[in-house]
């Protein structure tokens, strides 16, 4: 999620050949890092294909700690 100027919270949005970093939420675990293959559906319904950096790929539904970075 993206902060929304008016206080809450937008929506990720990402397109194919972004990254997706998703932050830990418990201690011990490490972040997740892949980039988006192919974007699935739209607005709420948004969902992401990802190659995930080891090299698993699977269907992201972004939840809180997920956000889009440059690729590289």
């Amino acid at each position: 999620m993206k902060p929304d100027p008016e206080g809450g919270d937008l929506p990720m949005e990402a397109k194919a050949g972004d990254h997706i970093v998703v932050e830990a939420t418990v201690v011990d675990q490490s972040r997740r890092e892949g980039e988006v293959l192919e974007v699935i559906g739209s607005g709420d319904r948004t969902c992401y294909r990802v190659r995930w950096r080891d090299g698993h790929e699977s269907v992201f539904h972004p939840g809180p700690g997920a956000h889009v970075t440059s690729p590289g």
